[in-house]
């Protein structure tokens, strides 16, 4: 095999698609795992789709996705342009199609708007309409054709297509396709605005490029075919064709916009890492031999294999994905994971806390960054609670324990000035044991005091030394009066 090169070929239409992450994640793979090159193609032959800053949403993705290219628009290579509004400047897709008119495998059309209308068709048993182009133009005289491009008559090109027989294909995925010729349109290379159709600027740009290996989604199998006559048509070698299956919501309903995840910029947003997002989206159809799932960059460069990616729908398992998530957050060095968490903190907590110490607590108890919100926001404001929380079977407290408790260590957490945690936890330890009390069966009436919740990031004197001595025993003060019905 000689050097594998692959292409993402985005549209500049807004953020990136999670499908079209994983199809230029699987193309990246597929590259380094046989040192090959990545290139970038914007394919922005569809202006009225084109967005405002798309492209460097683009750019912006694939670097924070960590999925470097070797070739693009801003890093040159020998196959440029790389953007293809600047290729069709060049003339490169008319001068293929005119090549394609000389051999008798397309021809112009000057069907009017009008024309066009008059042979659509409805799909059986659907209210959808298509349009079956019925070969019209192929039949016009070399003069007449002559004739309307000298009077400067509006024309597309089309690519001509048998009307009999069969057309087979091979997908490394869903193996060889046949499909029958007279379900194959006779579909438009040059649109009449002189720019080419998707379709065949994929195919002039991929052998131009040297593409060896095409990764895209299964709604191109059906397109497939008329690449396939394309290549043959001109000569060239078809390229190894890998189309992905397609990503189902949990309701196993198409990915939407609507689901407001479907994007890689909204699940930035959302507080999920870029490492865990690429992880997460690589295991979207395909997993390694050994069945691992939480892979580094290079772990899913030495393992992919896109002969084990599945048919079957991916779907896409939000929950999955946040305890993926809290897995590489668990992992992070504590520098970088205080960077993130810190504007999370500060968002809730205006005192004057150790925000260091909080972060430490909230590590390994978050799926998400913003789910440090509601592990912290009682360390700003004591919330309102039940006092049933009190009780605790493993630690045999009730209300009327957590009282008695409550009110004899009252006075020796007065009296301490050192509200460090090894100081509290010495005292509270103490006190237990001069008691006779289990560690739990003073500690977690103290909990349930100072943070008013059922669960929490810390323990009861990890709290108490954020808070402070007065707010502590303010608080402690506050779960006696709750206690007395008060």
């Amino acid at each position: 095999m000689g050097k594998v090169r692959t292409r993402f070929a985005p549209s500049p239409t807004g953020r990136m698609h999670v499908g079209n992450l994983r199809t230029a994640l699987y193309a990246y793979l597929i590259t380094r795992h046989f040192n090959g090159d990545f290139i970038l193609r914007i394919e922005d032959t569809d202006q009225q789709r084109e967005m405002e800053g798309a492209v460097d949403i683009i750019k912006s993705t694939l670097k924070k996705a960590g999925l470097e290219y070797d070739e693009g628009p801003d890093k040159g290579g020998n196959a440029g342009p790389y953007v293809q509004s600047e290729r069709v400047k060049a003339g490169i897709y008319l001068d293929y199609a005119k090549q394609l008119i000389d051999k008798g495998e397309a021809y112009y059309c000057f069907c009017t708007p009008e024309r066009l209308a008059s042979l659509k068709t409805k799909v059986e048993g659907s209210d959808k309409e298509i349009t079956v182009y019925d070969k019209h133009c192929l039949h016009l005289s070399k003069e007449e054709i002559e004739e309307n491009l000298k009077k400067g008559v509006p024309y597309c090109i089309r690519q001509n297509n048998p009307s009999e027989g069969q057309t087979t294909f091979h997908d490394e995925i869903y193996g060889d396709i046949t499909v029958d010729n007279s379900e194959l349109d006779d579909m438009i290379l040059i649109k009449s605005d002189g720019f080419p159709t998707y379709n065949f600027a994929n195919v002039v740009d991929d052998h131009l490029m040297g593409i060896t290996h095409v990764v895209r989604g299964n709604e191109y199998l059906s397109s497939s075919p008329k690449y396939n006559r394309l290549y043959d048509a001109f000569g060239w070698e078809v390229p190894v064709y890998v189309h992905c299956p397609l990503i189902t919501d949990e309701e196993h309903k198409k990915l939407s916009k609507r689901s407001g995840h479907s994007s890689f910029e909204d699940l930035l947003e959302q507080g999920f890492l870029p490492e865990a997002i690429v992880n997460f989206v690589a295991l979207l159809g395909w997993s390694p031999e050994d069945n691992e799932e939480v892979m580094s960059k290079e772990e899913l460069i030495r393992k992919f294999d896109f002969h084990g990616m599945s048919k079957s729908p991916a779907v896409f398992d939000f929950g999955k994905l946040k305890w993926m998530n809290g897995e590489y957050i668990k992992a992070m060095d504590f520098d970088s994971f205080y960077d993130m968490a810190l504007p999370y903190i500060k968002e809730v907590i205006s005192k004057d806390m150790d925000f260091k110490k909080i972060a430490q607590m909230v590590k390994t108890r978050i799926e998400i960054f913003p789910d440090i919100r509601e592990h912290i926001d009682f360390l700003e404001e004591l919330p309102e609670y039940d006092i049933s929380m009190y009780a605790h079977k493993k630690m045999k407290t009730d209300e009327e324990s957590s009282l008695k408790v409550l009110c004899e260590i009252l006075p020796v957490l007065e009296k301490l000035q050192d509200y460090s945690n090894d100081a509290l936890y010495l005292s509270i330890t103490d006190f237990a044991a001069e008691h006779g009390y289990k560690n739990g069966y003073v500690l977690w009436p103290l909990r349930t005091a100072v943070s008013g919740k059922q669960s929490t990031p810390g323990g009861a004197t990890e709290i108490m030394e954020l808070l402070g001595r007065e707010e502590s025993l303010k608080r402690i003060r506050k779960g006696i009066e709750k206690l007395n019905g008060k």
